[in-house]
Protein backbone atom coordinates (compact mmCIF):
# COMPACT_ATOMS: atom_id res chain seq x y z
CA UNK A 1 0.00 0.00 0.00
CA UNK A 2 1.54 3.30 -1.12
CA UNK A 3 0.90 6.45 0.87
CA UNK A 4 1.25 10.18 0.20
CA UNK A 5 2.51 12.74 2.68
CA UNK A 6 3.22 16.41 3.31
CA UNK A 7 4.44 18.67 6.14
CA UNK A 8 2.64 21.80 7.35
CA UNK A 9 2.08 24.22 10.19
CA UNK A 10 -1.11 24.33 12.26
CA UNK A 11 -2.92 27.67 11.90
CA UNK A 12 -6.04 27.17 14.02
CA UNK A 13 -9.66 26.06 13.79
CA UNK A 14 -12.67 27.37 11.91
CA UNK A 15 -15.86 25.92 10.39
CA UNK A 16 -17.36 25.06 7.01
CA UNK A 17 -20.92 24.40 5.85
CA UNK A 18 -22.09 21.73 3.40
CA UNK A 19 -24.83 22.19 0.80
CA UNK A 20 -27.30 20.79 3.33
CA UNK A 21 -26.33 23.41 5.91
CA UNK A 22 -24.38 21.00 8.11
CA UNK A 23 -21.61 22.62 10.14
CA UNK A 24 -18.19 20.97 9.91
CA UNK A 25 -15.47 22.04 12.38
CA UNK A 26 -12.10 22.04 10.61
CA UNK A 27 -8.46 22.59 11.46
CA UNK A 28 -6.52 24.75 9.01
CA UNK A 29 -3.01 23.58 8.06
CA UNK A 30 -0.60 25.87 6.19
CA UNK A 31 1.31 23.46 3.95
CA UNK A 32 3.77 25.51 1.91
CA UNK A 33 5.46 23.54 -0.89
CA UNK A 34 7.70 20.80 0.53
CA UNK A 35 11.05 20.13 -1.12
CA UNK A 36 12.21 16.56 -1.76
CA UNK A 37 15.57 16.53 0.04
CA UNK A 38 16.54 12.88 -0.45
CA UNK A 39 15.29 9.54 -1.72
CA UNK A 40 16.29 6.58 0.46
CA UNK A 41 16.51 3.13 -1.13
CA UNK A 42 16.96 -0.40 0.14
CA UNK A 43 20.34 -0.68 -1.57
CA UNK A 44 21.83 2.42 0.07
CA UNK A 45 19.88 2.81 3.32
CA UNK A 46 18.18 -0.51 4.02
CA UNK A 47 14.66 0.86 3.56
CA UNK A 48 12.63 3.03 1.19
CA UNK A 49 11.55 6.53 2.15
CA UNK A 50 11.25 10.05 0.80
CA UNK A 51 12.70 12.92 2.84
CA UNK A 52 10.77 16.22 2.72
CA UNK A 53 11.89 19.60 4.02
CA UNK A 54 9.90 22.73 4.87
CA UNK A 55 10.59 26.29 6.05
CA UNK A 56 13.84 27.94 4.97
CA UNK A 57 16.62 28.27 7.51
CA UNK A 58 19.45 30.82 7.40
CA UNK A 59 22.79 29.34 6.43
CA UNK A 60 24.46 31.03 9.40
CA UNK A 61 22.38 28.76 11.64
CA UNK A 62 23.27 25.55 9.78
CA UNK A 63 26.48 23.55 9.77
CA UNK A 64 28.36 22.46 6.66
CA UNK A 65 26.85 18.93 6.44
CA UNK A 66 23.35 20.43 6.52
CA UNK A 67 24.27 23.00 3.88
CA UNK A 68 25.75 20.30 1.64
CA UNK A 69 22.66 18.14 2.09
CA UNK A 70 20.46 21.04 0.92
CA UNK A 71 22.72 21.84 -2.07
CA UNK A 72 22.29 18.29 -3.38
CA UNK A 73 18.57 19.08 -3.70
CA UNK A 74 19.36 22.51 -5.19
CA UNK A 75 17.55 24.29 -2.37
CA UNK A 76 18.19 26.24 0.83
CA UNK A 77 18.64 24.57 4.24
CA UNK A 78 15.33 23.63 5.84
CA UNK A 79 14.23 24.01 9.44
CA UNK A 80 12.11 20.85 9.46
CA UNK A 81 13.05 17.61 7.67
CA UNK A 82 10.97 14.46 8.02
CA UNK A 83 10.78 11.08 6.29
CA UNK A 84 7.75 9.35 4.80
CA UNK A 85 7.75 5.60 4.27
CA UNK A 86 5.42 3.34 2.26
CA UNK A 87 5.69 5.71 -0.71
CA UNK A 88 6.21 5.14 -4.43
CA UNK A 89 9.71 6.50 -5.06
CA UNK A 90 9.03 6.72 -8.80
CA UNK A 91 6.66 9.64 -8.08
CA UNK A 92 9.43 11.76 -6.55
CA UNK A 93 12.66 13.37 -7.72
CA UNK A 94 15.24 15.15 -5.56
CA UNK A 95 14.59 18.89 -5.71
CA UNK A 96 10.91 18.58 -6.70
CA UNK A 97 8.16 20.28 -4.72
CA UNK A 98 5.24 18.52 -3.05
CA UNK A 99 2.16 20.75 -2.84
CA UNK A 100 -1.27 20.48 -1.24
CA UNK A 101 -2.82 19.28 -4.49
CA UNK A 102 -1.15 15.91 -3.88
CA UNK A 103 -4.29 15.32 -1.78
CA UNK A 104 -7.94 15.85 -2.68
CA UNK A 105 -11.09 16.77 -0.78
CA UNK A 106 -12.51 13.66 0.88
CA UNK A 107 -9.18 11.86 1.35
CA UNK A 108 -8.78 10.00 4.64
CA UNK A 109 -5.48 10.78 6.39
CA UNK A 110 -3.42 10.25 9.54
CA UNK A 111 -2.09 13.36 11.29
CA UNK A 112 0.95 13.41 13.60
CA UNK A 113 1.88 16.28 15.91
CA UNK A 114 3.38 17.16 19.30
CA UNK A 115 0.69 17.75 21.92
CA UNK A 116 0.57 20.96 23.95
CA UNK A 117 2.95 20.98 26.89
CA UNK A 118 1.48 21.68 30.36
CA UNK A 119 4.60 21.34 32.47
CA UNK A 120 4.55 19.58 35.85
CA UNK A 121 0.96 18.78 36.86
CA UNK A 122 -0.71 16.93 39.70
CA UNK A 123 -2.49 13.61 39.48
CA UNK A 124 -5.95 15.21 39.25
CA UNK A 125 -5.28 17.26 36.13
CA UNK A 126 -2.82 14.80 34.62
CA UNK A 127 -4.80 11.58 35.10
CA UNK A 128 -8.30 12.78 35.96
CA UNK A 129 -8.32 11.29 39.46
CA UNK A 130 -10.89 12.34 42.09
CA UNK A 131 -10.12 14.58 45.03
CA UNK A 132 -10.75 13.72 48.68
CA UNK A 133 -13.36 15.07 51.13
CA UNK A 134 -13.25 18.80 51.86
CA UNK A 135 -14.57 18.76 55.43
CA UNK A 136 -14.34 17.04 58.84
CA UNK A 137 -10.57 17.27 59.01
CA UNK A 138 -9.91 14.66 56.35
CA UNK A 139 -6.59 16.34 55.48
CA UNK A 140 -6.80 14.49 52.16
CA UNK A 141 -7.65 16.78 49.23
CA UNK A 142 -5.41 16.59 46.15
CA UNK A 143 -2.59 14.26 47.18
CA UNK A 144 -1.92 11.07 45.15
CA UNK A 145 -3.15 8.70 47.87
CA UNK A 146 -1.88 5.20 48.66
CA UNK A 147 1.35 4.06 47.05
CA UNK A 148 0.23 0.42 47.13
CA UNK A 149 1.49 -2.58 49.08
CA UNK A 150 4.19 -2.03 51.70
CA UNK A 151 7.08 -3.71 49.91
CA UNK A 152 9.56 -0.84 50.01
CA UNK A 153 8.91 0.24 46.45
CA UNK A 154 6.24 1.77 44.20
CA UNK A 155 4.84 -0.48 41.47
CA UNK A 156 5.76 0.44 37.91
CA UNK A 157 2.96 2.29 36.12
CA UNK A 158 1.58 4.01 39.23
CA UNK A 159 -0.28 7.17 38.16
CA UNK A 160 1.57 10.02 39.86
CA UNK A 161 2.20 13.74 39.28
CA UNK A 162 4.72 14.60 36.58
CA UNK A 163 5.32 16.28 33.24
CA UNK A 164 2.14 16.50 31.17
CA UNK A 165 1.93 16.86 27.39
CA UNK A 166 4.68 17.36 24.84
CA UNK A 167 4.22 13.87 23.41
CA UNK A 168 4.09 12.77 19.77
CA UNK A 169 0.55 11.69 18.96
CA UNK A 170 -0.99 10.37 15.75
CA UNK A 171 -4.71 10.84 15.12
CA UNK A 172 -5.92 8.36 12.54
CA UNK A 173 -8.71 8.43 9.96
CA UNK A 174 -9.34 12.16 9.69
CA UNK A 175 -10.92 13.58 6.53
CA UNK A 176 -9.73 16.46 4.35
CA UNK A 177 -12.73 18.74 4.09
CA UNK A 178 -11.36 21.31 1.65
CA UNK A 179 -8.14 22.31 -0.13
CA UNK A 180 -7.10 25.86 -1.02
CA UNK A 181 -4.35 25.42 -3.61
CA UNK A 182 -3.71 29.14 -4.11
CA UNK A 183 -3.00 29.74 -0.41
CA UNK A 184 -1.48 26.28 0.30
CA UNK A 185 -4.12 25.43 2.90
CA UNK A 186 -5.52 22.07 3.99
CA UNK A 187 -8.74 22.03 6.02
CA UNK A 188 -9.10 18.84 8.05
CA UNK A 189 -12.36 17.78 9.68
CA UNK A 190 -12.05 17.85 13.47
CA UNK A 191 -9.09 18.77 15.62
CA UNK A 192 -5.49 17.64 15.29
CA UNK A 193 -2.79 17.31 17.97
CA UNK A 194 -0.46 20.23 18.60
CA UNK A 195 -0.48 23.93 19.38
CA UNK A 196 -0.92 26.63 16.77
CA UNK A 197 2.22 27.20 14.64
CA UNK A 198 3.47 23.68 15.48
CA UNK A 199 4.71 21.21 12.86
CA UNK A 200 2.12 18.77 11.54
CA UNK A 201 2.86 15.62 9.53
CA UNK A 202 0.07 14.49 7.22
CA UNK A 203 0.01 11.10 5.51
CA UNK A 204 -2.53 8.89 3.76
CA UNK A 205 -4.42 6.69 6.19
CA UNK A 206 -2.94 3.36 7.21
CA UNK A 207 -6.27 1.91 8.39
CA UNK A 208 -9.28 3.32 6.55
CA UNK A 209 -12.77 3.37 8.11
CA UNK A 210 -15.87 3.03 5.96
CA UNK A 211 -17.84 5.65 7.90
CA UNK A 212 -15.09 8.23 7.53
CA UNK A 213 -14.89 7.56 3.79
CA UNK A 214 -18.62 8.24 3.53
CA UNK A 215 -18.10 11.56 5.30
CA UNK A 216 -15.24 12.30 2.94
CA UNK A 217 -17.43 11.62 -0.08
CA UNK A 218 -20.10 13.99 1.27
CA UNK A 219 -17.51 16.75 1.75
CA UNK A 220 -15.98 16.09 -1.67
CA UNK A 221 -19.39 16.35 -3.36
CA UNK A 222 -20.04 19.63 -1.56
CA UNK A 223 -16.67 21.03 -2.68
CA UNK A 224 -17.31 19.92 -6.28
CA UNK A 225 -20.67 21.71 -6.28
CA UNK A 226 -18.99 24.91 -5.07
CA UNK A 227 -16.44 24.72 -7.92
CA UNK A 228 -19.20 24.19 -10.49
CA UNK A 229 -21.12 27.21 -9.16
CA UNK A 230 -18.00 29.41 -9.40
CA UNK A 231 -17.31 28.21 -12.97
CA UNK A 232 -20.93 28.94 -13.96
CA UNK A 233 -20.77 32.46 -12.55
CA UNK A 234 -17.59 33.18 -14.49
Amino acid sequence: MTRKGILGKKVGMTQLFTDKGELIPVTVIQATPNVVMQLKTVENDGYEAVQLGIEDRREVLTNKPQQGHAKKANTTPKHYIREFRDVNLDDYKVGDEVKVNTFASGDVIDVTGITKGHGFQGNIKRHGQSRGPETHGSRYHRIPGSMGAVINRVFKGKLLPGRMGGNQVTTQNLVIAKIDVENNLLMIKGNVPGANKSLIKIQSTLKGIKGQKNIGALIADSSANEEQEVATEE
